[in-house]
């Protein structure tokens, strides 16, 4: 049920996935998809992309949407529409870090990520 975290906060040091968050009673099908970043290493980088699923066990190759490839510690945000996924009932987030250089050789992030529902007034005053 949203809004809820799709990534609670935590400490990320490898390549992983969250757990299945269900969908199926937000009203539309467009979300606010919040990623803090609030610890991070120099010379290491974050790929985090949104999944969906319709069974919450099969999430297929293609995500629904990514992130931007990020570096730092900020608060960023992206809009989720699920209009060409209607079916989609469960999202999950995935993803892949990276390190380079000098130290210690293990990425390291502190990461949540939060999805919120757009009310179709919103969406509607948008317009």
């Amino acid at each position: 049920m949203l809004p809820n975290f799709l990534l609670p906060e935590q400490e990320i040091r490898q390549n992983g996935a969250g757990p299945a968050v269900e969908i199926s009673a937000a009203s539309s099908g467009t979300f606010t998809v919040t990623l803090g970043i609030n610890r991070t290493l120099e010379q290491e980088s974050l790929d985090l992309c949104i999944k969906g699923s319709t069974d919450g066990e099969a999430w297929g190759d293609k995500p629904l949407a990514a992130f931007p490839q990020k570096f730092y510690c900020g608060v960023y945000s992206l809009y989720l529409d699920l209009s060409d996924a209607p079916e989609t009932k469960y999202l999950r987030v995935e993803w892949k870090v990276n390190r380079w250089g000098r130290g210690e050789s293990k990425p390291l992030f502190g990461v949540y990520v939060f999805a919120e529902p757009i009310r179709e007034s919103a969406l509607q005053a948008a317009v």
